[in-house]
């Protein structure tokens, strides 16, 4: 379904969180199936702690490889820019996102993004894993306001499930 089918289809029904995804032109999946034994999003107390979520789009990974700006390997393996690795992990922000709606049912609940850990599948030289994870962080920035200011952790890491070039996960406070 695209943007502008979910602003004509739902009228109050959707939450103003889900507004400002359509008003982005994001439509808010349903929530990424496990590739593993876990559960996407559990509740504690007044949190909601994420799994991992990758670029998935329509089930399916945008992209494998790791991030590399194109200088620092001389490999043969597939690299990823970091300007589209900063896109993946928009796109995995707001598969976060529907995780946290499948346990608490409306994003109009969230108060507070308390952290976001994102994890980049990087060339062992490659140092701009803030920048790539900047792509969660404005996203959240942008559909949140200042809810969505958090604390942060971007860490460069050699591998990620099924050769994703990032990885985010996601605390957020609700009432």
């Amino acid at each position: 379904m695209t943007a502008e089918a979910l602003n004509t289809e739902t009228t109050e029904s959707a939450s103003a969180v889900e507004a400002r995804l359509a008003e982005l032109g994001i439509t808010l999946p349903g929530v990424a199936a496990p590739v593993a034994a876990y559960v996407p999003a559990v509740v504690s107390g007044n949190y909601v702690y994420t799994s991992g979520q990758l670029p998935f789009v329509d089930g399916k990974l945008v992209a494998t490889g790791k991030v590399s700006s194109g200088t620092e390997s001389t490999s043969d393996e597939v690299t990823v820019s970091p300007e589209d690795a900063k896109n993946y992990a928009a796109i995995a922000a707001v598969n976060a996102l529907a995780a946290v709606k499948s346990v608490i049912g409306d994003l109009d609940r969230i108060t507070r993004i308390v952290k976001v850990v994102g994890f980049v599948a990087s060339d062992p030289s490659f140092t701009g894993q803030p920048g790539v994870i900047n792509g969660a962080s404005e996203l959240l920035g942008k559909v949140l306001g200042d809810a969505g200011q958090h604390a942060r952790s971007a860490v460069g890491v050699a591998v990620l499930p099924l050769d994703a070039p990032v990885e985010v996960e996601i605390i957020a406070e609700f009432s």
